[in-house]
């Protein structure tokens, strides 16, 4: 069971650090798992090319801001991809070598 927010109880502190260094953890995980499917890296190739991370986002106009916030999202999921399996994401960027060679 969890403790009460208390920013002078450092034992809470730490229960809540060690609680999202685990959830962390999971997280990574579970990216590692869905990256060694191919189901998975198809997933993640069609998401990370909808959020426009290989495209620039500059219209001129108002519609900038969308594009860069979608962008935005896609970066959190690169930089969340490399970091749970670098190896994962070079096997994804080589079966999408085409779609990218093409945008």
């Amino acid at each position: 069971m969890s403790r009460k927010s208390n920013a002078a109880d450092e034992a809470a502190i730490k229960e809540r650090e060690l609680n999202a260094r685990f959830s962390r953890k999971q997280e990574l995980a579970d990216l590692r798992e869905l990256l060694s499917l191919p189901a998975g890296r198809r997933l993640f190739w069609r998401y990370l090319t909808y959020t426009g991370v290989y495209q620039l986002s500059f219209t001129g106009s108002s519609e900038t801001f969308f594009r860069e916030g979608r962008r935005d999202v896609g970066l959190k999921m690169l930089a969340d991809i490399t970091e749970a399996d670098p190896d994962g994401f070079i096997l994804l960027m080589q079966e999408n070598r085409k779609g990218v060679e093409n945008e």
